[in-house]
């Protein structure tokens, strides 16, 4: 999240496509990480290896090979995912990368690239644990949601209804908005995320959320309720704050109890408050130790920070095959009704984000390069950046690499491997 929180971000500090995709990726202007489109979880649980002897040549086929070797000792075509994910390595901004790729067969193949740990050089852990940032968005829509189909929310009522006298002030008006315009990211709430302190003067500080809600309503409102759109991770942090009011409960647990555990997701989880590490098998994140973290080089660990900054926006930690089996989850109908699903599915132009991409209640549209579109959200926070998709036949893939992207043409070889990984399937 990057002090961001969002799916994709752009080139040099300054230029108008870098202030827009920090607004997506709701960065945090020159702050933290990137919750982007990103967000947070495993213990002794070692990392899921791939059932398939493919996954585990695939991992060992070299960068710049055009062929590989099959088992009956003939070469066959090099694997696309692994040859893009070698080229993330190789372009010098990611020490490492991971992914799961789910065919329409349903069969799952694993990959790595890279080094997961740059002191002791030992390799990425295969379907590790990483930050997952704003990917937290689309859970907790998801709740959202589900609420709204228990009529317990109603998504066009203002938020005034739910959170009375909370939204006030600098223009900022509770009863002029409404909960599906936060979901939707056309609220016109400032983004708290460009307010927060710089990432290595905040890396270990614990934020209430109240505190980061109030970051945004200190500024004034960037458009008119419904008028235009723009990525704020303070109309998510509402969203929570909304979820505790109507529940009673925190919304960790309602995200736990509502989806992670029904969904078997073991590798996901909520870190509690004052958790700093990840917990089980997972890569390092790094980031630059310049202070925009934009440029330099990614070689400084901030594995260990307080995701507390991200909250409902971008905290939770998961796998490359859990954010498949959730996104497989929604689509599948497992999660909400046909009704609901369709309404998360109703996208608006996003402008910032790449071309051919919009955004839903939660969820992003994502155009391929090979035809049609997957459905995913992705993520930013300082040490980690995600990208994922699930295709209505039942394609689907998560890319993760252990840094943010210097510039914008580190995003769009990210963007890319997703897309090759998508494609490669078809």
């Amino acid at each position: 999240m990057s002090h961001s929180t969002a799916p994709s971000r752009s080139a040099r500090p300054g230029s108008a496509r870098r202030r827009r995709l920090l607004a997506l990726a709701t960065a945090a202007a020159v702050a933290l990480g990137a919750l982007g489109l990103a967000a947070a979880p495993a213990g002794a649980d070692a990392a899921q290896r791939s059932s398939s002897a493919d996954a585990d040549a695939a991992q060992r086929s070299g960068p710049a090979d055009a062929v590989q070797t099959g088992l009956n000792g003939l070469a066959r075509p090099a694997d696309a995912v692994q040859t893009s994910l070698d080229g993330l390595v190789r372009s010098g901004e990611f020490p490492g990368v991971l992914a799961a790729v789910r065919g329409r067969d349903g069969r799952t193949r694993d990959y790595t690239a890279g080094v997961g740990n740059l002191e002791t050089g030992v390799k990425v852990p295969v379907n590790g644990r990483v930050r997952i940032g704003s990917n937290t968005k689309t859970f907790v829509a998801v709740v959202v949601l589900q609420l709204a189909d228990e009529g317990r929310i109603d998504l066009d009522a203002p938020v005034e209804k739910y959170l009375p006298g909370l939204v006030r002030g600098n223009g900022n008006d509770g009863r002029r908005f409404t909960t599906r315009q936060m979901l939707q990211h056309t609220a016109g709430l400032a983004n708290y995320t460009q307010y927060l302190p710089p990432f290595f003067e905040a890396q270990h500080t614990y934020f209430e959320p109240r505190e980061l809600l109030d970051m945004g309503l200190a500024h004034k409102p960037v458009f008119a309720p419904g008028k235009s759109w723009q990525y704020s991770n303070t109309g998510y942090v509402l969203l929570g704050l909304l979820v505790q009011k109507v529940t009673g409960r925190p919304i960790s647990e309602e995200v736990t109890n509502r989806i992670i555990k029904p969904l078997g997701l073991r590798d996901t989880y909520w870190p509690v408050v004052g958790e700093q590490t990840i917990r089980g098998a997972h890569p390092h994140g790094y980031s630059s130790k310049e202070p925009d973290g934009r440029t330099g080089k990614n070689d400084v660990d901030v594995t260990e920070m307080d995701p507390s900054w991200g909250w409902a926006a971008g905290q939770l930690v998961g796998t490359p095959r859990d954010v498949n089996r959730f996104l497989g989850a929604l689509l599948d109908g497992r999660l909400l009704k046909p009704a609901l699903l369709e309404q998360m599915k109703q996208t608006v132009e996003a402008p910032g984000f790449p071309d051919g991409w919009s955004y839903g209640l939660g969820l992003m549209k994502i155009k391929l390069s090979c035809g049609g579109h997957a459905w995913g959200h992705g993520g930013d926070i300082h040490g980690y950046e995600t990208r994922n998709g699930v295709t209505e036949d039942g394609r689907s893939a998560t890319v993760a690499v252990t840094a943010l992207p210097l510039a914008e043409a580190g995003a769009e070889r990210v963007n890319a491997a997703l897309d090759t990984a998508l494609c490669a399937q078809k």
